[in-house]
């Protein structure tokens, strides 16, 4: 007697793994629902980009996209300054091609160029200020930095150049008093 029972069932039985195969593989691939999952499928830390990231954008070749509700500026070991938008590109690892951040090092303000981890285990990761490469530890990007709203610094340095340009010498302390007294009233 022959029994034709497991033949239904194995057909049965085929299908679903084979959906199940699919709906496991579709997990895998699904886009970052943030930009800090975006930094950690690139091993990159998600501290990299502060908190109030309004929304990003990312293609296939690695151009990304990050916008921030406002400029604003983050302490590590040093300031860093982050425009309302910011581009760059990124592949595993880095990031390059950066417009829209910037460091302090000592008073001045360099633009970041690049960013990259070369080899996660050292806990280092590199910023490229066009001159130098500044080393940091990597536990500092770990989790995204709080964003203080900052004015441009550049509008903010002309600004006084303007006050020097235009003052008495010894005007010019009363001036720029009452420059910083007003804004910081008026925020």
């Amino acid at each position: 007697m022959i029994c034709r029972r497991p033949l239904p069932l194995l057909f049965t039985l085929i299908p679903l793994i084979l959906v199940a195969a699919t709906a496991k593989e579709a997990a895998e691939e699904a886009p970052a629902t943030t930009v800090y999952e975006v930094l950690r499928q690139h091993g990159l830390p998600s501290g990299l980009f502060p908190k109030g990231v309004r929304e990003f954008y990312l293609d296939e070749e690695g151009h990304f996209e990050v916008h921030l509700e406002e400029e604003c500026t983050a302490k590590f070991e040093t300031e860093v300054h982050y425009a309302r938008n910011i581009t760059c590109t990124v592949t595993y690892g880095q990031i390059t091609a950066i417009s829209g951040l910037s460091a302090q090092e000592l008073f001045l303000w360099f633009p970041v160029r690049g960013i990259r981890v070369d080899i996660p285990s050292s806990g280092l990761i590199y910023f490229d200020v066009g001159v130098i490469y500044k080393q940091f530890s990597l536990s500092l990007f770990e989790t995204p930095p709080d964003c203080s709203p900052s004015r441009d610094h550049l509008l903010e340095g002309s600004r006084i150049a303007q006050i020097v340009s235009e003052s008495q010498s010894g005007k010019l302390r009363y001036d720029l008093d009452q420059e910083y007294t007003m804004s910081a009233v008026v925020a």
